[in-house]
């Protein structure tokens, strides 16, 4: 299943299940909010949900992330962020 995303998809996907928004991804990613959004509905209808809460479920499932992922400090920067993901 995870094969089935593009780089950027499984990248999405990652941010998401931290828990980071559209706009924070986006400026971690360098895109637009809209772009990111696009990338987040194809990387869901992939993996067939429509909850994110399902997604982050699955990105730990399909190792895209796991427990012990956070934020690199480069993209707690680029976010605004001043925690690391998960909490």
């Amino acid at each position: 299943m995870a094969s089935a995303l593009t780089p950027r998809e499984k990248e999405v996907v990652r941010l998401a299940s931290l828990g980071c928004t559209s706009v924070e991804i986006g400026r971690i990613l360098k895109l637009v909010p809209s772009t990111v959004v696009s990338h987040k509905a194809r990387a869901m209808a992939k993996l067939g949900t429509d909850k994110v809460t399902l997604l982050t479920r699955l990105a730990i499932k399909l190792k895209i992330t796991d427990m012990k992922d956070k934020l690199t400090p480069i993209e707690q920067r680029r976010s605004g962020r001043s925690n690391d993901g998960w909490n």
